[in-house]
């Protein structure tokens, strides 16, 4: 089953869900293809999809949607692909036809388009992202997929989903998250905004188990971080001073609009910042990191990309 390759800018077009595809009818339709492209289908006749991206499908959702179908039917079509066996194999639409099922449909409305594995993957995880029922960390791994494995930028994935560039580099940073932050962001232990706060700690997960022991509001959690965060900088800082004044350095003679300098780009980059300066004016910024998930932030940050 040819088809032409997707252009890069097709990509533009599924941010308005299945409704982008539905002028893309042939003339020739088939018998029962309505001039949107839709035709009825027997519901046995569809199959789930290989590569659906969602794995977890929430069934007091799934029952909430059935009520729904059994009393206005299915409104919005399902997508799927033909796999030459007289079979239908869905692209979108897998939660929509696991609700027929339960609301006793025989038949379901269905859009058939020759799609190729890359375009299938990509309609579907496109589909799934624009869901308001995942966690923002499957949102990120959603968007991840779309930027490593097509190649994406944030810009057209913006533009594909209906969100704005910012949503999409504040959703991929999460992933920057260790891996008991992100688990606890993925069960709804914490909030996004929870979360985002958290990426400004030294150890996330030490600071995520703190909130949510004690409940934190995004606010407190916030506030919290930010105490933590001046209370270490300040030890070490303390400390580097006080080794310099041992071995003879010149950290005690640094001027104040020095320090409060260091103190300024601390705050920001969330990372211990000392300034060392010539009196002819030449110098050195020393940026100190703990792991490589805070190298790689900084990176981001100075290169301006995923901020």
């Amino acid at each position: 089953m040819g088809v032409a390759p997707k252009k890069k800018s097709q990509i533009k077009g599924l941010g308005r869900g299945l409704d982008a595809l539905l002028g893309d009818a042939p003339s020739d339709r088939p018998a029962g293809e309505d001039a949107a492209g839709k035709r009825e289908l027997p519901i046995e006749h569809l199959r789930p999809g290989a590569n659906q991206p969602r794995r977890m499908f929430d069934a007091v959702g799934i029952d909430d949607l059935a009520a729904s179908i059994r009393a206005r039917g299915l409104l919005q079509p399902i997508l799927a692909r033909p796999t030459g066996d007289g079979q239908y194999e869905i692209v979108a639409g897998e939660r929509r036809w696991r609700a027929a099922q339960k609301a006793k449909l025989h038949n379901v409305p269905v859009i058939i388009r020759d799609l190729t594995d890359d375009q299938a993957m990509e309609i579907a995880l496109v589909e799934n992202v624009q869901r308001v029922d995942l966690s923002p960390i499957e949102e990120a791994h959603g968007y991840a997929r779309l930027t490593e494995q097509y190649g994406r930028t944030q810009e057209e994935i913006a533009k594909a989903v209906g969100k704005s560039r910012s949503h999409i580099a504040n959703i991929l940073r999460l992933l920057n998250l260790p891996a008991k932050a992100r688990d606890a962001l993925a069960a709804g232990d914490i909030t996004m905004g929870h979360a985002r706060a958290l990426l400004g700690a030294t150890d996330p997960d030490a600071a995520c188990a703190v909130v949510i022991k004690r409940g934190l509001s995004v606010r407190q959690t916030e506030a919290f971080i930010r105490e933590s965060e001046a209370r270490l900088r300040d030890g070490r800082l303390g400390k580097s001073r006080k080794d310099k004044r041992k071995s003879g350095g010149n950290g005690a003679s640094k001027d104040a609009d020095t320090r409060a300098l260091e103190r300024d780009l601390s705050a920001v980059l969330g990372l211990d910042v000392e300034i060392a300066h010539s009196k002819k004016g030449a110098g050195a910024i020393t940026i100190r990191y703990l792991s490589l998930d805070q190298l790689d932030d900084l990176c981001r940050r100075l290169m301006g990309a995923g901020v």
